[in-house]
C-alpha cells in the first residue's frame, strides 16, 4: 500500500471518524479524547489490519506538527488571557488575594505531584513492567508523579466555554490556577530531563549545543524587547513571527537533549502578548486539535502494546484517577483561591482542575520517549488522562447543581 493511500486512511479513522463519533454523541465530550480512545481500542482488539500500513510515516510527521502547534497555542495561552472566557467586569486581584490565589495553585499543583511520587515509588514502580528503563526508581516515580499534577490548560479552556457563563466565577478562577500550573508543569518537565541527563548534556556539550541554548535567550530577549516597544507592528509581521519563534524553540529545545515539544511552548510563551492578543489563538488551537493532533494522539493510543491494555492496566488507571482527583479537592480544600468560596463551590474548582486532557498524554509521551516511563505506566496514564477529561464535565455540574438546590432549599425554610 502506498504511503497516500496509507495517510488516506489514517486521516480517515482518527480525524474523520474521530469528527463523526464526536458529533454523533452530541459533543457530549472533549473531542480530544475521542482518537485517543480509537487508538486505544484499535491496540486493545488488534482488527487493523498489519497491511494497512497503520500509523502512516506521512501521518506520524502530520500529528506531530499538529501537537507542536497545539504546544506553541497553549504557551501562547499562558502569557495573555485576552481569548480566555471572562466576564465584563473582571479586575485584577489585590495583593493579599493574589498572594493567596498563586498559593492555592501552587498547593493544587505540589499535593497531586508529592502523593503521585511517593505512591509510584513505594507501589506503582514495583508493579511488573512498570520499572522505568532508564534513570531509576525515583527518576520513575518523578515521572509518575509529574504526571498526575498536570492540569490541563487547552482542554480546559474548551470544556469552560461549553459550561457556559452561569459558573464563570468559579471556572475564571480554575483558568486562573490552570495558567500558572501549565507553566510550572512544563518548566518542571524540562528541569526533570535535565537531571535525567545527569552530567551527560554539560560532558558532551559542543557548538551545536552553545548555538542552541543562544537561540533561546534571543527569543527570550527578543520577545521581551518587543513587549516593551512604543507603538504596533503590521499584522502581517506578527504573523511572521510566528513560525520563528515555534521553529527556533523546537528546534533549540531538541539540540539541547530534551524534546521539541517543549521547545515549542516555551516558543510560543515568548511571544510578546500584545502580539498574542491580536491573534486568533483560539482558532489555531482548534485549528490543531481537529485537523491535524489526533494522528498524533490516534497514533499514541495505536502503538501501545496490546497486551498490556488489560485488565491490570485498567485498575492501575482507577487507582491513579482516584489520587489524582482526591489530591486535587483535597488541595483546594486546604487552601481554596479565593477566601469567599464554599466548600463545594471549592471543590467545584478543584472538580475542573483534576482533568488532565491532551497535556499529560503530550508529558507522558516525552518522558516515555527519554525512558522515564515504561510501556505499562504510559499505557496506565494515557487511560488516566481519557477517564480525567471524561470526569470533568459531569462532575462540575454535580457540585454545582447540588450547591444550588442546596441554596434554594435554605432560602425556601427561611
Amino acid at each position: 500500500m502506498t504511503d497516500l493511500t496509507a495517510l488516506a486512511l489514517d486521516a480517515l479513522i482518527f480525524i474523520g471518524l474521530a469528527w463523526t463519533a464526536w458529533r454523533v454523541l452530541g459533543r457530549s465530550i472533549p473531542i480530544a479524547v475521542v482518537p485517543i480512545i480509537i487508538g486505544l481500542l484499535l491496540a486493545a482488539t488488534g482488527v487493523l489490519p498489519a497491511s494497512w500500513g497503520i500509523p502512516s510515516k506521512p501521518g506520524d510527521q502530520i500529528g506531530f506538527i499538529g501537537v507542536l502547534l497545539l504546544a506553541f497555542t497553549a504557551g501562547l495561552e499562558t502569557r495573555q488571557s485576552a481569548h480566555l472566557p471572562t466576564t465584563a467586569d473582571a479586575k485584577p486581584l489585590p495583593r493579599t488575594q493574589a498572594l493567596r490565589f498563586v498559593a492555592s495553585a501552587g498547593m493544587a499543583l505540589l499535593l497531586p505531584f508529592a502523593l503521585g511520587t511517593l505512591a509510584a515509588h513505594a507501589y506503582f514502580t514495583g508493579l511488573p513492567g512498570w520499572e522505568a528503563p532508564e534513570g531509576g526508581a525515583w527518576m520513575g516515580a518523578l515521572a509518575i508523579g509529574l504526571c498526575i499534577a498536570v492540569s490541563a490548560l487547552p482542554v480546559l479552556i474548551g470544556i469552560v466555554r461549553e459550561l457556559g457563563p452561569l459558573h464563570r466565577p468559579l471556572t475564571q478562577l480554575a483558568l486562573r490556577i490552570a495558567v500558572i500550573d501549565d507553566a510550572v508543569l512544563w518548566i518542571g518537565l524540562a528541569l526533570l530531563l535535565l537531571a535525567a541527563e545527569g552530567g551527560s548534556l554539560l560532558a558532551g556539550a559542543s557548538a551545536l549545543h552553545l548555538l542552541a541554548a543562544g537561540t533561546l535567550v534571543m527569543l527570550a530577549a527578543a520577545g521581551t524587547l518587543a513587549q516593551r516597544m512604543h507603538g504596533q507592528l503590521p499584522l502581517w509581521l506578527v504573523w511572521l513571527s510566528l513560525p520563528v519563534f515555534l521553529v527556533a524553540g523546537a528546534w533549540a529545545s531538541s539540540q539541547l537533549g530534551l524534546h521539541a515539544l517543549l521547545g515549542a511552548y516555551f516558543g510560543g510563551a515568548m511571544v510578546p502578548p500584545a502580539w498574542s492578543r491580536r491573534l486568533p489563538v483560539e482558532r489555531l488551537g482548534q485549528f490543531a486539535l481537529i485537523g491535524l493532533a489526533p494522528l498524533f494522539f490516534g497514533h499514541s493510543g495505536l502503538k501501545i502494546d496490546g497486551s498490556v491494555l488489560g485488565w491490570a492496566s485498567l485498575q492501575a488507571s482507577l487507582v491513579l484517577l482516584v489520587l489524582a482527583v482526591v489530591a486535587k479537592l483535597v488541595a483546594v480544600l486546604l487552601c481554596p483561591p479565593a477566601p469567599s468560596l464554599s466548600r463545594r463551590e471549592a471543590l467545584a474548582v478543584g472538580a475542573l482542575l483534576q482533568c488532565k486532557g491532551l497535556m499529560e498524554i503530550v508529558a507522558a509521551t516525552i518522558l516515555r520517549d527519554h525512558g522515564l516511563l515504561s510501556e505499562h505506566a504510559f499505557a496506565a496514564l494515557v487511560t488516566l488522562a481519557v477517564l480525567s477529561t471524561l470526569l470533568t464535565g459531569p462532575f462540575f455540574r454535580l457540585l454545582v447543581r447540588r450547591h444550588a438546590q442546596a441554596d434554594t432549599g435554605g432560602r425556601q425554610t427561611a
